[in-house]
């Protein structure tokens, strides 16, 4: 799946699974700058 933001411009690949390894999850939350705090 990938998930886009326009502005400011920004793109994530975030695999189609019905569980991620954690460090993939984290991965993902530190591509879309955000911290593990403002994602729960």
């Amino acid at each position: 799946m990938v998930l886009r933001r326009d502005d400011p411009f920004a793109q994530v690949i975030v695999p189609d699974h019905k569980e991620l390894d954690g460090g993939t999850l984290r991965a993902i939350i530190r591509q879309a700058e955000l911290s593990v705090e403002d994602f729960t």
